[in-house]
């Protein structure tokens, strides 16, 4: 099995795409993790730029804001057959709304297999807040009632809905590893969905945590025969970096600890690819 890294376009937005991919490459990473714009010029440009410098492409939807359920449905149509249209490895979908019930999020999931099934683009719908799969006994509950879905695993999200470290959500973890796909390699703790710097020794449980998990989902995928796992080192910019009050200075860098994420678990995983 293959264990490829993508790096987040989150937090280099600034950045022109050129310049960002070849960041990216020489960092090491084999592809870009990105919301893509409906316009053709821009998405030439990303494209273009991801064809230079040989990065392979994970599609990102996050714009799931409309209260109306049809409205909802209309646009995430719009965004997931558009960014399939780029044949991207797959869609990582921040799915449906933490207020829908579970036959309304089961709408959006039956749409995300039509347009695979149409498309070919497997599309990966995200544990996060806010959305369908915001807590991990919503989880288990919408798994079980919707068994042909997969998932990006990013239980930093879960460990902050439920303020712990899912001590006793065994059940639920089991199943949606079985489930995923993709992993956002975020280490959250009991209070946010981002721990300020994963190398600092006062959040070793929590790393040690997601660790064990992610090692779980990387067995999991192997003994199922995947011929990959795609992981993306997924710690954020301000607001999910802590900020110093009044100056706004990250306390941490991103991007050094994207790349140290991305490093350590090449060396984790290196006897796997």
């Amino acid at each position: 099995m293959q264990i490829k890294f993508f790096c987040p376009r989150w937090g280099s937005a600034n950045i022109p795409w050129d310049d960002f991919c070849k960041k990216v490459k020489d960092a090491g990473f084999d592809g870009v993790e990105t919301p893509v714009p409906f316009g053709d010029a821009e998405q030439l440009e990303i494209m273009s730029a991801l064809k230079k410098y040989d990065l392979l492409l994970i599609g990102q939807y996050y714009q799931s804001f409309e209260k109306d359920l049809d409205l909802d449905k209309e646009n995430f149509k719009k965004h997931m057959e558009s960014m399939a249209a780029l044949k991207p490895l797959l869609i990582d979908a921040q799915t449906g709304k933490d207020y829908f019930t579970p036959a309304q999020n089961g709408e959006l999931f039956q749409l995300a297999t039509q347009i695979t099934d149409n498309t070919g683009i497997l599309i990966a719908h995200e544990t996060h807040r806010g959305k369908a799969l915001f807590a991990a006994h919503i989880a288990k509950e919408l798994l079980t009632q919707n068994p042909d879905i997969v998932i990006t695993a990013d239980f930093s999200h879960w460990c902050n809905v439920s303020a712990s470290l899912l001590e006793q959500q065994e059940e639920a973890l089991k199943l949606a590893i079985s489930k995923t796909v993709h992993i956002h390699a975020r280490v959250g703790h009991a209070e946010s969905a981002q721990v300020t710097d994963p190398r600092a020794p006062e959040w070793q449980s929590e790393v040690d945590a997601h660790l064990k998990w992610w090692d779980e989902i990387v067995e999991c995928r192997l003994n199922n025969g995947a011929a990959v796992l795609t992981i993306t080192p997924e710690f954020g910019p301000a607001p999910y970096m802590l900020a110093l009050p009044f100056t706004k200075m990250p306390v941490a860098n991103q991007w050094e600890i994207n790349v140290y994420m991305m490093d350590f678990l090449k060396e984790r995983y290196r006897n796997i690819f």
